[in-house]
Order: C-alpha cells, then structure tokens, then sequence
C-alpha cells in the first residue's frame, strides 16, 4: 500500500503537467488566431480575377489543399504584375498535414490560355495571377484556385523577423550572391553587407533572397528553384520553433505585405495547423525535360508532358489511376512536335 500512494501522486502530476502544457498551447493558438484575424483585412486582394479561373473538364482532386506560391521579379516591389521567378506549387494532405513541394521552371514550354505557347513565367505578367493559375490548371490537369504572391520585400521581412536562417553558401555561390545582395539595397534603399566567406551561416532576409535568386552557376534555373525550396524549407522550421513574440511579429509585418485571393476564414484556417504542417518532399518540374533553343529562345521542353503529368499527380496524390485530359494530351504531342523540329 505504500508504494501505490506515491505511484498515484506521481501520475498525478504527469497529468497535471500535461493539462497546463495542452492550455498553454491552445491559449497560444487563440492569440494567433485573434492576431491573425485583426492584422488579415490588410491584405491586398482582386477578387475580380477568381472568376476567370479556369480548369479542364472533368478535373477534380479531392483530400488536398493546393496552393500556387508565386514570387514575382519587379524592382518596384510591386505585386500585381511581373515575370515570375518563382512558381511553386504547395500541396497539403488535409488528413496527414503531410506537404509536398514543386517547383515549376520559370522557362517551362506551355499552352498559355488564349496567348499561345511561350515560357510560363509569362502568364502572371500577362494576366495576373487568374491566367497563371489557367495556365498550370490546363497543362498539368489541375484544379487550384488559391495562391499567394510575393515579393523581394516581404520575403526579406519576413526572413529578418525570424532572425535570419541557416544555409550552407557554396564557393561558388558566393560572388553571385553578393551581387545580388548590392542589386536588393538599391530595390529597397538598404545597406545590407554581404557575406565574406561560404559555408555554413546564419544570413539575414537580404542575404537568403540573394541566394534565392542565383541561377548564374552550375545547374541554371533548375538549381535555383531547388535554392527556393530550400530557403522555404528553413523559413517554414524556423516558424514552427518560433515563439509567440515572434510570430506576432511575423503576421504584423508579413501578411500586409503579400498578395491572395484566399478569404479570412481559409487563411484561418490554415494557420491554425501550422504546427502540424511537415515538408515531406520537394522536387522540380516538368521531371524529364530537355533545355533547348527553339526560335533564338531558350526553352525548357517537358519531354513526353502527358507522361510528366501522370508522374506529378502520383507524386502530389498518390493517385495510381489517373489518366491525362484531351487537353494535356493535345498539349504534349505539339510539344514533342516542336521539340522535336
């Protein structure tokens, strides 16, 4: 009987322990949602845009929460129009949390929706995010409609009010990445040094966009993209280790910043899960791709697209039985036409 009594107090305050830790974090999640919710109307939209969204027929994929992350290359910082120098598709498992991450090269050959073939980092300056969106939608058979956009500014904001991140700068990065650095303090009016040496290191927002952009080394664009994945990847790890100071800071000076058509309540409740988010994969696209000129223009061609599609939608969802639309069809074969002139 003397052993039971402490045993008893022992579990006692195990679970004492646990309701005051489970009430710190839903109080913490209430002054998140609460901060998020005052700071959220500040969000530039153009909700007029939505309704020329568009999609093949017959596409609907269910159990995800897909999300097109563009990052536009203007040096007035603006949002609405611009090449793109990222295209990156976000895609969460609503049962897992489980996201996966793919970047779509900016130079990819595309049917763009009533302009034609050209690279599809064309689409958002020529019609905004609704004809960038149209155009991943019908050449990849897919049905998003939710995006975000932003810009050197808010990247470099929002990277600063983490504290910095930690990237493993090459030798050959470095030069490249300074450069760039100088060209970001004319964008922005800034003084931000760049970086004496490579390897392992704290950089601040500057330095991490800097490193972001590079595609002047070995592996062009195709290693640049994978640079951004990698800088959201460690944005994304430093977010969910960060305190309630911090991610107060961030919606303040983030949010207000970027560009979506998503309503407060799906921007709600995407963050409410935050922590429950983990980054499984992340790739580039079109997989089997051949960069070639065609016209004087250097294009990266999606060898066989129909074939590249039914990998992606295995890859994103797990889907063993899809089959490609007409239209992903027609694409492709005046694709390997062309790439095959």
């Amino acid at each position: 009987m003397s052993n039971q009594k402490p045993k008893k107090k022992k579990r006692l305050i195990i679970i004492v322990a646990v309701e005051i830790f489970l009430l710190l974090v839903l109080l913490a999640g209430i002054l998140i949602y609460n901060k998020i919710n005052k700071t959220i109307n500040d969000i530039p939209r153009y909700d007029e845009e939505d309704k020329k969204i568009v999609k093949n027929e017959g596409v609907e994929i269910e159990g995800y929460k897909n999300i097109v992350i563009f990052g536009v290359d203007t040096r007035d910082n603006s949002l609405k129009r611009g090449n793109t120098d990222t295209i990156m598709i976000a895609s969460i498992n609503n049962k897992t949390k489980d996201v996966k991450l793919v970047s779509i090269y900016r130079d990819t050959y595309v049917d763009i929706p009533d302009i034609g073939y050209r690279k599809i980092n064309a689409a958002y300056a020529n019609g905004g995010y609704s004809l960038a969106i149209s155009t991943i939608n019908q050449n990849f058979d897919l049905d998003i409609e939710d995006y975000v956009t932003v810009n050197f500014k808010a990247v470099i904001a929002l990277i600063d009010e983490l504290g910095g991140i930690t990237l493993d700068i090459k030798k050959n990065e470095l030069k490249t990445l300074n450069g760039y650095v100088r060209e970001l303090n004319r964008i922005n009016d800034t003084n931000v040094a760049g970086l004496k040496s490579a390897g392992t290191q704290t950089v601040n927002g500057t330095q991490a966009t800097a490193y972001a952009r590079i595609r002047y080394t070995s592996g062009g664009d195709f290693k640049r993209t994978e640079r951004q994945r990698i800088v959201i990847s460690k944005i994304f790890e430093k977010v969910k280790s960060s305190d309630l100071k911090t991610i107060n800071g961030l919606i303040d000076k983030f949010l207000p910043q970027i560009y979506t058509n998503m309503t407060n309540k799906e921007i709600l409740g995407l963050a409410k899960d935050i922590f429950s988010y983990d980054i499984v994969e992340q790739t580039g696209f079109p997989f089997e791709k051949e960069a070639k000129n065609y016209k004087k223009i250097s294009y990266v061609f999606p060898i066989n697209l129909k074939d590249n599609v039914v990998s992606l939608h295995k890859l994103l969802f797990e889907n063993e039985s899809y089959s490609p639309s007409a239209k992903v069809i027609e694409t492709s074969d005046y694709i390997e036409k062309i790439r095959n002139e």
